[in-house]
């Protein structure tokens, strides 16, 4: 057949295969056409076929699509895919997509995200291993240390941990500042007895069993001012240097709102039939039904009440909401444990019958999260990937999502107090996911028997051998 006719022939065949014949004809053409072809046919068919069937789809398709499909793969996957062949491996290293999608289905904090995701220098997979590596020694429970710190000669009843830095209140009649880092202490103030303590650069605020609260210049270890009104222990304290505003709950069953510069009381606040055990002062993060952003909120706390107020005016503070345990319990004993928490967009509490966990743009209940032997649990921090826990012989954290078990840290015999002011975290942005940094300084820390303090931290060089 010359070239001419065989042309026409081939164009109608393939014509007709395609237009007219359905795809088991297709197949059974197939079928008898290989069958009376000769070895020089089958020889060819078999060279053809290798680079139509198995097709390297990755290196045919644009770099951005292919970055585009490897983006939805899990990190498991990409590392099998890395084995395929070299252009495989050198396209998934470089597919930064993948790996910034890998590190946040792990967990990366949404802030990081934020912070990362449009910068050129960052090796995602270099990243990626690193945070898992961490994931997992926070998983095997060595990703901390303890150190103890020693000073006091009397019992330690407060704790507050910023920047750092760790300051505690003791019977001694003395306020040590401690560097987390180095375990030294910084300073010692001769102060009152101290029932709960907040501190920055410049001051030190002290809530006291005398009934009082004192503001403590930290240089010149003198006291500037002096706050009394209170006709019971003061056990907790908060300020405002913004507001000029230092507020106090006391035994007395009292909230107290006072000028910080001058120690004026501007209000009395009653409500509370009970020991006020915290109090906890903050501006609104978010627009909710009663707050606007940035109004200043006040939360006050006793065994069985939260109180939730306005401070639009200082001299006319209200009460905007009362929470309770949830109504729909059927356990009778629902008391309140500490610590009160308020992350900007939920308050959270330790309670008996487990964590409660409200909004705060409306105050309603959002999820009651269950544990076992609640009314020996202390809620030291709650974040969108993590809750952190205490008990009475461990540091635990739960995967606040899934409610499980991620891991443990055995204490030693710590001092334990009613009101949660002998313990206290540390930076709890970890909380709502690791970030691509290795974190570090304290994780939490308690008072002892023996009046030494027992400081967890983060461990700054991987080892994954740990007694528990």
């Amino acid at each position: 057949m010359d070239l001419d006719k065989f042309n026409v022939w081939q164009d109608q065949l393939v014509k007709t295969f395609k237009d007219e014949l359905d795809d088991e004809q297709r197949c059974a053409t197939l079928d008898r056409l290989i069958s009376s072809c000769g070895a020089k046919q089958l020889g060819h068919l078999s060279t053809k076929l290798e680079g139509l069937v198995k097709r390297d789809f990755l290196h045919l398709l644009p770099v951005e699509l292919g970055n585009y499909l490897l983006a939805w793969l899990d990190a498991e996957t990409l590392c099998r895919c890395c084995l395929v062949n070299r252009h495989w491996n050198k396209m998934v290293n470089s597919c930064a997509a993948a790996w910034q999608n890998a590190c946040c289905r792990l967990g990366l904090n949404p802030a990081e995200q934020e912070r990362y995701f449009d910068q050129n220098g960052v090796d995602w997979k270099a990243a990626y291993r690193d945070f898992a590596l961490r994931l997992r020694q926070l998983k095997e429970g060595c990703a901390f240390d303890s150190l103890t710190l020693q000073g006091h000669s009397a019992r330690v009843y407060a704790l507050h941990y910023r920047d750092g830095k760790l300051a505690s209140g003791s019977d001694d009649l003395t306020v040590r500042l401690w560097e987390v880092t180095t375990g030294q202490c910084l300073k010692v103030l001769q102060t009152h007895t101290c029932a709960d303590i907040k501190f920055d650069d410049n001051k030190l605020i002290t809530a006291s069993f005398d009934n009082t609260i004192a503001c403590w210049d930290w240089e010149a270890g003198t006291r500037l001012q002096r706050f009394s009104g209170h006709c019971g222990a003061v056990f907790s304290v908060d300020y405002s240097d913004q507001l000029d505003l230092l507020v106090s709950g006391s035994a007395d069953a009292t909230v107290k709102l006072w000028c910080l510069s001058d120690g004026a009381l501007l209000n009395t606040l009653h409500g509370h039939n009970d020991w006020v055990t915290q109090v906890i002062l903050r501006e609104a993060c978010i627009e909710s039904d009663t707050f606007s952003s940035g109004e200043p909120v006040l939360l006050t706390m006793d065994k069985n009440e939260i109180k939730v107020w306005s401070l639009k005016h200082s001299a006319e503070s209200q009460c905007v909401k009362t929470l309770t345990s949830p109504s729909n319990t059927t356990l009778h004993s629902q008391t309140f444990l500490p610590r009160l928490q308020l992350d900007g967009t939920h308050i959270a509490c330790a309670s008996d019958i487990g964590i409660i966990v409200w909004r705060f743009q409306n105050f309603e209940l959002k999820k009651l999260i269950p544990y076992t032997d609640s009314s020996n649990l202390i809620l030291l921090g709650l974040g969108t990937s993590f809750t952190l826990l205490l008990d009475h012989q461990y540091l635990r954290l739960l995967n606040t999502q899934t409610h499980e078990a991620v891991s443990s840290w055995r204490l030693p015999a710590y001092r334990r107090s009613k009101r949660g002011s002998n313990f206290v975290a540390g930076a709890v942005r970890w909380l709502d996911g690791l970030g691509l940094e290795a974190e570090v300084g304290l994780v939490f820390a308690t008072s002892m028997s023996d009046h030494s303090l027992h400081v967890v931290r983060w461990r700054q060089r991987a080892a994954c051998k740990q007694d528990r």
